[in-house]
C-alpha cells in the first residue's frame, strides 16, 4: 500500500498533471476518481479481531410490576436479621490519591424492622469490644471502649469528621442490608441494559443483562423529579446486584454491591455486601458467616448502656 501511494504521488507530480488555468488541479480529480477503487480494495481499513463476550445460559424476562412485586416480597419476608460477619474497612480512594485498608474484624449485626439496628465490632485477635452502635431510627449512640468515648446524635452528618469512619451512621448499614420496597406513591421507571465484565475465574468476557429499577422523588409540588435510588437487577436470577442511593441534590452517596447469594430460610440473600461511600471516602465490605432471619429480638437488645466515667460527645 505504501509503495502504491508513493508511485501515485510520483506519477501525479509529473508536468502532465499540472493545474490548468481555469480549474482545480488535475491531480485531485484523478485522486477522487481513484478513491472508490482504494476503498473497495480494502487498502484504507484495518479489521481487528475482538473477544466476543459469552452470553449467560439463562436470560429471564419480567415486567416492571413483577420486578416491584419480587422486591417487595423479599423485603416483607424479612422482619429481623441476626448476622455474624467479617468487616473490612478502607478509607481514601482515587480522589484522595491514596487508600488505607484496615485489618478485618468480626462483628455482629442485629436488625429489626422498621428501624432498629445494632452493630457490634470486635477487636482483632483480642475479641474485645472495639465499637458498639445502636439506633432506633432518628438517633444513634456509638460507644468506643478503647477511647472511653460515646457519641450520640441524629442519623444525619451535619459536620463531617476528618476521619471518614467517624461519619458512619446506622442508616448506611440498614439501607444496604435491606433493599427497601417500592411504596405506592413512588415514581418508578425500568430500563434494560447489558454490561460486559471479565470473569475473575475463567478470565473470559461475560455479558450481564440487567434491569435498572429507578425510584424518583418529586421536589415539593413542582414537576421536577430527582433520583432517589436505582436498583440493578440481574436477568439471570432477577436478584439485585447493585443499589445506588442519591441525596436530595441528586448526588450519589452510597453504592452497594451484592454478590455470592445463598438461600437462608427459603430467602435468597447475598453473603458479600460491599458498601461504597464515595463522598465520605470510605468503603465497607461485609462477609456474612452466619445468618438467621426472623429470630425474635427484644427491645433490650437494642439498648446500649454507657459506662460511668465515659466521655460523651453530643452531635447535632
Amino acid at each position: 500500500m505504501q509503495r502504491l501511494l508513493a508511485n501515485l504521488r510520483k506519477y501525479f507530480s509529473a508536468p502532465a498533471f499540472a493545474s490548468p488555468s481555469n480549474g482545480a488541479p488535475i491531480v485531485w480529480r484523478v485522486m477522487l476518481a481513484c478513491l472508490p477503487m482504494l476503498l473497495l480494495s480494502g487498502c484504507l481499513k484495518h479489521t481487528r479481531i475482538l473477544e466476543r463476550p459469552q452470553a449467560p445460559a439463562v436470560v429471564l424476562t419480567a415486567t416492571p410490576q413483577q420486578l416491584i412485586q419480587q422486591l417487595d416480597e423479599r423485603y416483607d419476608a424479612i422482619h429481623s436479621i441476626l448476622a455474624k460477619v467479617m468487616i473490612q474497612a478502607s478509607v481514601g480512594g482515587a480522589s484522595k490519591g491514596k487508600e488505607t485498608d484496615y485489618t478485618s474484624f468480626r462483628g455482629d449485626i442485629l436488625l429489626r424492622q422498621p428501624s432498629m439496628l445494632r452493630v457490634l465490632g470486635m477487636m482483632p485477635v483480642l475479641e474485645t469490644r472495639m465499637f458498639d452502635m445502636v439506633s432506633s431510627g432518628n438517633r444513634f449512640t456509638l460507644l468506643i471502649p478503647p477511647k472511653d468515648l460515646a457519641i450520640t446524635g441524629t442519623g444525619t452528618v451535619t459536620t463531617p469528621s476528618k476521619n471518614p469512619l467517624m461519619n458512619l451512621r446506622p442508616a448506611v448499614f440498614y439501607d444496604s442490608m435491606l433493599v427497601k420496597k417500592v411504596e405506592p406513591d413512588d415514581l418508578v421507571y425500568v430500563t434494560s441494559d447489558t454490561g460486559i465484565v471479565r470473569d475473575p475465574k475463567t478470565h473470559h468476557l461475560m455479558a450481564e443483562p440487567d434491569y435498572e429499577l429507578g425510584i424518583l422523588r418529586r421536589i415539593g409540588n413542582s414537576q421536577q423529579l430527582m433520583p432517589e435510588r436505582v436498583v440493578h437487577i440481574s436477568r439471570t436470577n432477577l436478584l439485585p446486584f447493585q443499589q445506588d442511593e442519591y441525596d436530595s441534590h441528586g448526588i450519589l452517596v452510597t453504592r452497594t454491591l451484592y454478590t455470592d447469594y445463598r438461600t437462608f430460610d427459603g430467602i435468597p440473600y447475598p453473603t458479600k455486601i460491599t458498601i461504597d461511600r464515595p463522598i465520605d471516602g470510605y468503603q465497607l465490605t461485609l462477609t456474612i458467616e452466619k445468618l438467621t432471619f426472623n429470630h425474635p429480638l427484644a427491645n433490650d437488645q437494642f439498648e446500649l448502656k454507657i459506662p460511668e466515667g465515659t466521655k460523651i460527645q453530643k452531635l447535632p
